[in-house]
């Protein structure tokens, strides 16, 4: 498996006329199927999003990216302003 960021657009006449954007982090093997991943997310069918670009993440400041199934339920830890502010 392989790490994609998945940069997409969309426009949402609620917050205003713009193109807003946002990325996906999807584990796949291909980018086609980091694609198809993409695509099928509620989210993106809801937006109406379509796809600026894909990139492949090997390597991050040095460190190569090795993905391996996890068993637990351990989730992404979110550090809040509060907690950034403290650091």
């Amino acid at each position: 498996m392989k790490l994609f960021i998945i940069h997409v657009g969309y426009y949402d006449n609620e917050v205003g006329m713009y193109e807003l954007h946002s990325q996906f982090l999807i584990a796949a093997k291909t980018a086609a199927d980091a694609k198809n991943i993409a695509i099928s997310k509620p989210v993106y069918k809801a937006k109406n999003m379509h796809i600026d670009g894909i990139q492949e993440i090997n390597q991050i400041d040095g460190y190569s990216i090795d993905l391996k199934p996890t068993l637990d339920s351990l989730e992404n830890k979110i550090y809040s302003y509060q907690e950034i502010k403290s650091m």
